[in-house]
């Protein structure tokens, strides 16, 4: 069933009743608007590190640049994908060819967003991927495009963010356990890299389906191992069902553990004592300033209490960006938006000291590499994070010189 369907519902349970007469499910829009689609995971294992919250973002960016562009009102429309990447093509053709969408956001789980992209790709669209974390999304002649642009993050940022950064203090040893689809799988390849690269060995890699709630064989196997390192290269629900694993079997006290990707709705799921300590590199964090903590309050006053995550803060970004590019341009018109945004600096709520690099439409971009904090120095519900230090945008992506796609 699609989320568009299950909204009413929702409403009526009060989850986003201040925003519920806002945000419309999907249906047919005219000309007469500017329509902004976001296909996402609202039901499956990453709705709570986006899904709704993501929806809510959106509408949040729309009424922040005052509802209309151009002198038209701004319509968001949603579709839960259900990390099905069929279902995500179809979901996006509707948006486009029945919602007359002029932008695609967010596509949680890369394998949707690379589905996605290819119908932005045949159908002049533009796309935002905020969710989606393969480097294929902007890395891959197969896939890279004039109209799709990757923001937020990637797996190369992810893994020469923390993976570097845990091999050179030590853990030379890894063996990784990893979910089987595009986002794992690369995030996977690009761990090795970063491992090797800074002197350590690859002991060994399990490929484990999504969606996967028992890890016990997986564990044992990775145990037997004696890594220095266990890693953890999948999200969501798979990576909070990992974690509760490896704390009630002990590992942490032998080994440590890479959690390639958190977002602050894993750690609330467990509570953070089961991530202490652990280092990850994030590419926002509602805690970071004054300015995205007042973003934040006003995001859980709309979503029953709880703080973005930076998935969610990076739709609210990239909505808004979107919808300044479409003013510059004085038109909705694709083409035109593309070339307003290519090249364009950054710096909002959400972005510190970035553009979106011309030659492959990556948001290059601050991230941080951050640490879990125990339960006694969390000061407040959600402020789960300590940022041990800022790694500039150029150092934190791939290099200009070894990227394969070239737009310009």
């Amino acid at each position: 069933m699609k989320l568009a369907r299950l909204l009413p519902l929702i409403a009526a349970c009060g989850m986003l009743a201040p925003i519920a007469g806002q945000i419309q499910p999907a249906r047919a829009a005219g000309n007469d608007q500017v329509v902004i689609a976001n296909v996402g995971d609202e039901s499956g294992v990453y709705s709570a590190l986006d899904g709704l919250g993501a929806v809510v973002a959106d509408q949040m960016a729309i009424d922040d640049f005052g509802g209309k562009v151009l002198g038209k009102p701004i319509k968001l429309v949603h579709y839960d994908h259900r990390n099905d990447a069929g279902l995500a093509n179809q979901e996006t053709n509707e948006a486009i060819d029945r919602d007359h969408a002029t932008l695609l956001v967010d596509y949680t789980n890369s394998a949707t967003a690379l589905s996605g992209e290819n119908v932005a790709k045949a159908k002049h669209v533009v796309q935002i991927v905020t969710g989606g974390g393969t480097d294929a999304i902007t890395n891959d002649p197969k896939y890279c495009n004039k109209y799709t642009f990757h923001y937020g993050y990637d797996v190369y940022a992810l893994a020469h963010g923390t993976a570097a950064t845990l091999t050179k203090e030590g853990g030379k040893k890894w063996y990784t356990i990893t979910a089987n689809y595009a986002f794992g799988q690369a995030l996977q390849k690009d761990t090795a890299q970063a491992v090797e690269a800074n002197g350590g060995q690859m002991l060994g890699n399990d490929f484990v389906p999504l969606g996967t709630s028992d890890f016990s064989s997986y564990l044992l196997k990775a145990q037997a191992a004696k890594p220095d390192v266990i890693g953890l290269a999948n999200a969501g629900n798979d990576t909070v069902n990992a974690m509760k694993q490896i704390n009630e079997f002990g590992l942490k006290k032998s080994m440590k553990v890479g959690v390639m990707l958190l977002f602050e709705s894993d750690v609330h799921a467990l509570g953070p004592d089961y991530w202490a300590g652990s280092t990850v590199t994030i590419g926002g964090y509602w805690d970071l300033d004054a300015k995205s903590r007042a973003f934040a309050e006003r995001f859980a006053k709309k979503y029953h209490g709880n703080m973005p995550t930076w998935s969610e803060f990076a739709n609210y970004s990239a909505v808004y960006q979107y919808l300044e590019a479409v003013k510059r341009a004085g038109t909705a018109d694709s083409d035109a938006v593309v070339k307003q945004l290519e090249g364009h600096k950054i710096n909002d709520t959400f972005v510190h000291n970035g553009y979106i690099r011309p030659q492959d439409h990556l948001l290059i971009h601050d991230m941080y590499l951050a640490e879990v904090l125990p339960a006694s120095q969390v000061k407040q519900p959600w402020a789960y994070f300590k940022i041990v230090k800022t790694i500039p945008g150029e150092q934190a992506f791939r290099p200009l010189s070894e990227v394969k796609c070239n737009l310009q």
